[in-house]
C-alpha cells in the first residue's frame, strides 16, 4: 500500500466556482470580519445550528489565491505564554501502534493480513440485522412493499407482499450509473422509488438550484451517475457487520476510505433503512440522521455552498485516479468511575499554553489533538441548515459525516475522537458569510495504519438558559470531567498536544474565561499541552495569558 496521498487535480473547478460567487465587499480579498456572536452546536435538536464559537478558515498554500489569502492572514502569530511550536503535534509523536488487529473493542472492517503485506481489501463477513449493528440498504432483510407499476399515466396496484429493497435500490441507480449524466429530477425519482411513503413530503430545490445558471451544473450532473455507481459497490466493499457505538460501550471501528465513500454515497441516495425519521418512538432515535434527504431541501445559499463541499468529495473519490487509499479509526470513549479526577485534590500543575487571538484550529493547530465543539449527535446540523464550527469541520473533512451512521448520542462522560480523515476543501467565512473556495490537496503523512496524522476530538458542551447556572459546581464538574475524557491520554507522553478554542460559549451561554480555565484543568490532568485560539477576541486572549501568567507565578495546581 502506497504511503503517498493521491492527487485530484479538480482546480479548474474551483475557478468555475470562484466565478460564480457574486462580486462582494464580503468575498473581496480583503481581511474578512470575525462575526461578533458566533453560536454554538444545539445539544437539544438535531436540525438547529450547532453554535459552539470557532471559525476556522482552511487553506492550502499555492493551491488557490484565497486559499493563499487565507494563509496570509493566518500567520501573524499573537502574543503567548509559549510559542505554539513548542507544543506537540502527531507527526513528533512516536506512538507504537502495533500490528493492525481485531479485538473485542476494536473492529477492523479491512482484512489485516493483506493490509501486512500492502494492501487494503474488505474483510470478509456476514450480514447481521441486529440492534447492535448498522442496518444496511443491501442487506438480505431490508425489504420494501411492492411497487406499484406504472404504465404510462396509468398505476397498477401489485397487491399485499414485499420484494428486495436492495433489488428496488439498484434498478434505480444502475439506471443512473449508465449514463453520462443525470438531471436533479431523475436523482429525485429514483430516491423517491425506493422511498415512496416520502414523495410529496421530500423537497430537491436545493440540490435543483446547485450550479444554477454556472457551469458547473454540467459538472454536477455528470457527476450524479458516477456517485450512483460507487453506491452500488457497497456489497463488495462492505462484507462484514458494521457495529453501532453505542453509549457506554468503549469501541473503535476502522474502515478504509473506500468503505467510507460508498457508505456516504449510499447516504446521498438515501438509502439507509429506518433512517429517515426522529420520532421519540423511531428504532434510531437517538441517533443523528444519515442520509441527505434534508439537505436536498428548503433551498438556501448556506445549502448551495455545503453542496458545493461534498460534490467536491465525491469529485475525488469517484475518480480512479484520486480516490483515497487510506484507513479512519472513529473511537468512542467513556471515563469510567474509577477514572474520574477528585478534582478537589488533585496537585497536578500547568501544561504549556499558547493562547492567540490570530489563527485556526485546523490550520496553526494542524497536526494537534483538534477539538470539535460537537452536538452530543454527533455532526450536529451538517445534513441540514448549521452552519458553525462543527458543521463546516465535516464539511471540509466529508469522511466524518460517515460517524453519524453509527455514532450513538454522546453521554455526559463520553468523547468521539476520530484518526486519519482526510480534507478535501479550502473555504472561508462562517455561518451566513461562508463560501466554499476550492479544492484542497491533503499533504499530511500517513502512520503506519496508514491514517493521515490527523485527530479530532469531538467533545460537547452543556447549553446554559441562564448565565449563571454554569458557576454551578456540578455543573463545573460536568465539563471538567467532559473535556477530561477527551483529552486523558492512552498513550503516555506520546501524544500529541491540544488545540481548542471558546468551546460551549455564544449561544450555550458559556462564559469564555470559565470554559478556558476548564479546559487549561483537563489538559493540566492529562499532562498535555493546549493552544487556545480565541478567534479576534483580544480582550479574551490578554485576559486568558493574564489568569496563565499568575496561576503559573504562584505555582498553583488544579
Amino acid at each position: 500500500m502506497s504511503g503517498e496521498n493521491k492527487r485530484n487535480d479538480s482546480h479548474q473547478i474551483a475557478a468555475l466556482l470562484q466565478s460564480d460567487i457574486p462580486e462582494t465587499n464580503e468575498n473581496r480579498e480583503t481581511k474578512p470580519k470575525i462575526p461578533e456572536n458566533r453560536k454554538d452546536s444545539s445539544e437539544k435538536t438535531r436540525s438547529s445550528e450547532p453554535s459552539m464559537s470557532g471559525n476556522s478558515h482552511l487553506e492550502k498554500a499555492g493551491k488557490s489565491s484565497e486559499c493563499e489569502l487565507r494563509r496570509s492572514q493566518s500567520s501573524e502569530v499573537g502574543s503567548s505564554c509559549c510559542q505554539l511550536e513548542d507544543l506537540k503535534k502527531l507527526p513528533q509523536c512516536d506512538l507504537k501502534l502495533g500490528k493492525l488487529s481485531f479485538t473485542k473493542s476494536h473492529i477492523v472492517l479491512i482484512d489485516v493480513n493483506a493490509f501486512r503485506c500492502g494492501d487494503i481489501r474488505p474483510q470478509e463477513g456476514r450480514d447481521l440485522w441486529h440492534h447492535k449493528y448498522v442496518k444496511l440498504p443491501c442487506s438480505p432483510s431490508s425489504w420494501s412493499p411492492k411497487p406499484d407499476i406504472e404504465a404510462g399515466p396509468v398505476k397498477i396496484k401489485t397487491g399485499p407482499g414485499h420484494v428486495s429493497r436492495w433489488g428496488l435500490i439498484s434498478k434505480k441507480l444502475n439506471a443512473l450509473a449508465s449514463k453520462k449524466a443525470a438531471t436533479v429530477e431523475e436523482v429525485k425519482e429514483s430516491i423517491l422509488k425506493y422511498n415512496p411513503c416520502y414523495k410529496g413530503k421530500w423537497s430537491f430545490d436545493a440540490l435543483a438550484m446547485l450550479g444554477k445558471p454556472s457551469p458547473l451544473k454540467t459538472h454536477f450532473e455528470t457527476l450524479f451517475p458516477k456517485i450512483a455507481a460507487l453506491a452500488l459497490k457497497l456489497p463488495e466493499q462492505v462484507k462484514k457487520a458494521i457495529p453501532l457505538l453505542q453509549h457506554q460501550e468503549p469501541t473503535s471501528i476502522t474502515l478504509s476510505q473506500v468503505q467510507i465513500s460508498c457508505l456516504l454515497a449510499n447516504a446521498f441516495y438515501c438509502t439507509f433503512p429506518h433512517r429517515n425519521t426522529t420520532r421519540p418512538d423511531a428504532e434510531y432515535h437517538n441517533y443523528p440522521s444519515i442520509n441527505f434527504s434534508r439537505l436536498f431541501g428548503n433551498q438556501s445559499e448556506r445549502k448551495t455552498q455545503k453542496l458545493h463541499a461534498i460534490m467536491q468529495y465525491f469529485n475525488v473519490v469517484t475518480d480512479e485516479k484520486s480516490k483515497p487509499e487510506g484507513l479512519v479509526t472513529f473511537e468512542r470513549r467513556n471515563l469510567n468511575n474509577a477514572d474520574v479526577p477528585k478534582w478537589e485534590k488533585c496537585n497536578d500543575t500547568m501544561q504549556k499554553l499558547h493562547v492567540t487571538s490570530k489563527g485556526e484550529i485546523e490550520v496553526e493547530g494542524k497536526g494537534m489533538l483538534q477539538v470539535d465543539f460537537a452536538a452530543s449527535w454527533i455532526g450536529g446540523g451538517v445534513l441540514d441548515s448549521g452552519l458553525v464550527q462543527e458543521e463546516i469541520l465535516f464539511l471540509i473533512n466529508p469522511e466524518l459525516i460517515v460517524s453519524r451512521l453509527f455514532t450513538e448520542k454522546l453521554d455526559d462522560n463520553e468523547c468521539l475522537i476520530i484518526t486519519g480523515t482526510q480534507q478535501f476543501s479550502c473555504y472561508r467565512g462562517f455561518s451566513d458569510s461562508f463560501k466554499w473556495i476550492g479544492p484542497y490537496d491533503d499533504d499530511l503523512e500517513r502512520d503506519e495504519w496508514g491514517r493521515l496524522k490527523r485527530q479530532i476530538l469531538a467533545i460537547d458542551a452543556l447549553h446554559f438558559r441562564h448565565h449563571r447556572d454554569q458557576y454551578n459546581m456540578a455543573k463545573i464538574r460536568r465539563e471538567l470531567n467532559k473535556a477530561y475524557c477527551g483529552f486523558k491520554s492512552h498513550h503516555g507522553h506520546q501524544e500529541p498536544d491540544i488545540a481548542t478554542g471558546k468551546w460551549g460559549c455564544g449561544a450555550f451561554n458559556g462564559d469564555p474565561e470559565l470554559k478556558a480555565v476548564i479546559q487549561l484543568m483537563a489538559a493540566a490532568k492529562a499532562k498535555r499541552g493546549l493552544a487556545f485560539f480565541t478567534f479576534g477576541d483580544d480582550d479574551l486572549s490578554r485576559g486568558l495569558q493574564e489568569i496563565y501568567n499568575l496561576l503559573v507565578a504562584q505555582n498553583m495546581t488544579v
